[in-house]
Order: C-alpha cells, then structure tokens, then sequence
C-alpha cells in the first residue's frame, strides 16, 4: 500500500522558553520528531516534514538522519490547513493514502497507526480523523457524530454549545486522507475565523459537503496523543513513555526493582532475568541480554551491547561499548568506545580514556577475552589489552599489553617511620 506522511513540525513552541525548536527537544536522547518519524517509518515510503521556525536547525536535523524524509517550509505560518497544503506540488499525481500526524507527539505507537490505516480501509473512509476519550476533555475540539456514527463535524470548545461539551470524543490530531479525493479541499480553504488561519479541521466539513465518507477512528490509550508545549509537558511524556517501557519489560521477564527510579528508553532491549537495579537510567539505543544485573545507579548512554550474564555495578558510564557475556564491570567505573571480551573483570574506579581534546576524536579501547583489570586503572585509547592479560591497580596503559602479562605502573612505596608523630611533637 501506498502511504506517505506529513508531519506538522513548524511551530513556534512559545511555552518551551528555549533557544531549541521545540520538536527537536530530546526523551532519552531521541528528539519529539525523531519518535513520530521512527512510528511511521515501517508505515510509510516517504515523509513530508513541515518546517517553519528554526527551520535550518530542523531541516538538518532531518536530513542528517532520515532518508525517506525531506522538509518543506511554511512561511509565513497561517494555520494547519495551510501547512498540509505546502506538500500539494510535490503530491499533485498522487493518489495514495496521507497520514497527517504532529511533529510535537512522540508517544503514538507505529501499532496504533497501522490500526487506524486499516480502520480507515475497512469501512472505505475517505478521510479518518483519529479521536480518543478524556474524561475531561476542556480545551479540545469535540468529536460529533451523525445518526449512522460517521462524523459529522468536529466543534471548538469556543463555539460548542452545552450540549457539545459534555461530548468526551475528543480530536486526536491524526488524519488518515484519500489524497485523490481530498487534496482539491487545500485549495479551497477560507480563513474566515478570529486568527485569519487556515485550519486543518475545516477539510472535514469541506469532505462532507462533497458527500465523501468522513469518520473518526477511537484511540483507546489517549496518552499516546499527549501532545508537547512546555517542559511540565516534556517530564510528563517521559514519565508517561517510561511507564510504558518498564511494564512491558516486566510482562516479558525483566526485574524492575523500583520502576519509580528507573528510567529505560524505549529503543533499548533487554532478555528475560535480567535484572535493573534503582536508580538506573538507560537512555538512546542499546541492547541487554539475560540474566545481566544492571545498577544501581549506572548510567547506559545509548549504543551499548551488552551480552549474557554480564554484571554493570553501581556508578558505571558506559557509552558506544560491547560487553561480552560473563564480564564484570566494577563500580565507578567509565567504559566507553570500548569492546569487552568474555570473562573480563573490570575493577572498581577504571576508565578508558578515550576523548583528545585536542584533535576531538574519540578512540577505542580493545580487552580481549579473560583480561584482569586492577582498580584506578586508566586506559589511554586507542589500546589494546591481549587475552588473559593482567592489568595492576592504579596503572595507565598506553600501549599494547601482550597476552598473559602482567602490566604495571606502580611507583615504589617508599615508608616514613615516625613522620606523623615527629609532626605532632
């Protein structure tokens, strides 16, 4: 099926008080759009980005890590109709579907869209809005229906009467559209309203009109249209989308000893016994295997393998790493741009050097299988610990350890007899 996308990410985001375009603020180190684009990336062949304030820092944005996405612009900005409409030259042959989604909702789940794409084939819709139950639904348009439970129109909470706003079918944002048969609709919007926008709500008074078949398709979970504006909107999407992770770990065989300190991107995996101690806060992309303990208090910074049986201590960084099963990572510790082979033991305080300030480049740091590393060890990347080497505490590497050998750099302990109590006396 033909799908493309057009993701409405031009806003200002006035709330956020920030330099940053507010779709680009960050859950786990993934931006808002970046979530809304991975959702729709195995839905969709190719993705239309509305950009508008910020627009270079976006477009950039885009084009450095999405390939089946290109922006458009909008300027000036006047209304949501007017966005959508900014993609009829590039889509003026087409006839597939168009999902409209909002570059600002990072909690819609790619199951979710591709149910409302075949809700929307099923009853042979012509445009599907999305829509969803609150029991407090204030500040949102209502969702009226028709005596045969198509939609009839969709009513600001401005303009409802009492009546429509006891309604709790709410407008979600998401549109699913015929695109043969609704693209004439941008060319023919009005602004005749108080903000002199052009609203993308008015396509479905426009589809009725031209007697198409208008529905609205119920989302079951309304968090995942939580839509957001401020930074109390940001820590509540991140509690929200943790809350998701962590039970669906749970359901599938990982310990969360305290889930309300534990925080888990949703682009990381994890195998069944594994366990996550408090205060663990794994963020970006990163794969766990089983029967690992993780924690407490240890931080995965995204692009981390770790493999079975593999126990992270309290306090350890690790970033850009693979761990090999049955390694030990020892408590305030830093491994990053590393590879960790089996059966190694990390002691406690080591870290890899791996950042020149200098020439800015990050190097890697290679312990092969069976190596021992003492505490207050630094490795100086890039380097090299061959298999079943040694490593004494307190040493800085910076050159290749063969395998099976002791490496030290320990200066000689050298004993003052009686040198405290010559000073008290």
């Amino acid at each position: 099926m033909d799908i493309k996308s057009v993701i409405l990410a031009a806003g200002k985001g006035t709330r956020m008080k920030s330099d940053t375009p507010k779709v680009l603020h960050e859950i786990y180190g993934k931006t808002l759009l970046g979530y809304v684009l991975d959702n729709v990336k195995n839905i969709t062949n190719e993705n239309f980005v509305i950009v508008g304030h910020h627009a270079e820092e976006v477009e950039e944005f885009v084009k450095k890590n999405y390939d089946n996405a290109k922006t458009v612009l909008q300027s000036p900005q006047l209304g949501t109709g007017h966005a959508v409409s900014m993609v009829c030259p590039y889509l003026e042959n087409y006839d597939g579907l168009v999902l409209i989604l909002c570059g600002d909702t990072p909690l819609i789940t790619e199951e979710t869209l591709k149910k409302f794409v075949e809700y929307h084939n099923s009853v042979k819709s012509d445009l599907t809005v999305m829509s969803t139950l609150f029991d407090d639904p204030t500040n949102y348009g209502r969702i009226i229906r028709e005596a045969d439970n198509t939609l009839k129109c969709i009513v600001e909470e401005k303009d409802a009467t009492p009546e429509q706003k006891a309604v709790k079918e709410v407008n979600a944002g998401i549109y699913c559209l015929n695109w043969g048969k609704i693209k004439s609709a941008f060319s023919q919007l009005t602004s005749n309203n108080a903000q002199g926008e052009y609203y993308l709500t008015d396509i479905i008074e426009w589809g009725k009109k031209n007697n198409l078949n208008v529905n609205a398709y119920i989302l079951e979970d309304n968090k995942e249209i939580y839509g957001i504006n401020s930074r109390v909107n940001l820590a509540q999407a991140t509690r929200y989308l943790t809350d998701r992770v962590l039970n669906n770990l749970m359901v599938n065989g990982v310990t969360i000893v305290d889930p309300a300190s534990t925080w888990i991107s949703a682009d990381t995996e994890i195998g069944q016994d594994t366990i996550i101690y408090p205060s663990t806060y794994i963020e970006g992309k990163n794969k766990i295997g089983q029967k690992c303990k993780i924690g407490p208090c240890a931080h995965l910074r995204g692009g981390v393998t770790v493999d079975d049986n593999v126990k992270i201590g309290n306090f350890v960084e690790v970033k850009k790493a693979h761990i090999k099963s049955n390694t030990n990572v020892g408590h305030l510790s830093y491994i990053g741009d590393s590879e960790l082979g089996e059966h190694v033991n990390i002691g406690a305080g080591t870290i890899t050097a791996n950042y020149d300030p200098i020439s800015k480049t990050k190097s890697q740091t290679v312990l092969k299988d069976n190596v021992k590393i003492g505490s207050n060890t630094v490795l100086v990347a890039p380097v090299t610990v061959e298999e079943g080497a040694n490593v004494g505490a307190g040493t800085v590497v910076t050159k290749p350890v063969p395998a099976w050998s002791l490496a030290l750099t320990r200066s000689p302990l050298k004993i003052f007899e009686e040198w405290v109590s010559k000073k008290l006396n």
